[in-house]
């Protein structure tokens, strides 16, 4: 079998600089793999970020393909595994994932600034409307995603996304953060979830020190 193509999703003011990403892409060539990692820079508008991701999987159209999506990321995921259900070689890894993000960045409306690459750009009502447009349902084919969680996640209510995808394999930490804490220890599971095992480790609360 194949080594998927992993295209890590980044999140909403973040970049292929991420720290997760970066982990990722370090595990792979340590597998000597590299070459299989994608991270697109994504666009600040909804429309055109899910346009680029779409881009990158028919230039994988061939091969099988792991999402791994983090926070907007994960939301963005979603959608793309619902719209290619027919695809049964695409698998999605969800990482305190987005799930109603047009509510929640109804607060953050007004001038912004990515993290990572300094850019300014005004988050307008528009892009609400198009993320609302990208929502999705439970997913049609649960074994296909894998949910990590933790549920000190000062950002979102990690308990939408227990919720909504339910039926999937999660994995539920205690404590930890929005960013996931020690996310370097779930690396493995990700890999193995990418082979068709399921290989979870136990959850544990993280000690304080990570919270």
């Amino acid at each position: 079998m194949a080594d998927p193509v992993y295209i890590y999703v980044h999140g909403f003011n973040s970049s292929p600089a991420s720290w997760k990403a970066q982990l990722f892409k370090r595990a792979l060539e340590e597998r000597g793999i590299g070459e299989r990692f994608r991270c697109p820079k994504l666009s600040h508008w909804p429309e055109q970020a899910i346009a680029q991701l779409n881009a990158e999987l028919e230039r994988a159209a061939a091969e099988p393909v792991v999402l791994i999506g983090s926070s907007l990321g994960g939301y963005y995921s979603s959608y793309l595994m619902e719209q290619a259900a027919q695809r049964d070689s695409l698998r999605a890894v969800l990482i305190n994932p987005a799930v109603r993000p047009y509510e929640l960045l109804s607060e953050w409306l007004g001038e912004n600034t990515n993290l990572y690459t300094d850019e300014h750009y005004q988050l307008t009502e528009r892009h609400l409307q198009q993320l609302l447009a990208l929502d999705t349902p439970e997913p049609k084919a649960p074994e296909r995603y894998l949910l990590l969680v933790q549920t000190a996640d000062e950002t979102l209510d990690y308990r939408q996304a227990v919720d909504k995808y339910r039926a999937a394999a999660q994995f539920v930490q205690p404590g930890g953060s929005h960013g996931f804490d020690r996310f370097e220890q779930l690396i493995p599971a990700i890999f193995a979830f990418a082979e068709g095992r399921i290989a979870l480790p136990e959850p544990t609360p993280l000690p304080a020190s990570a919270l």
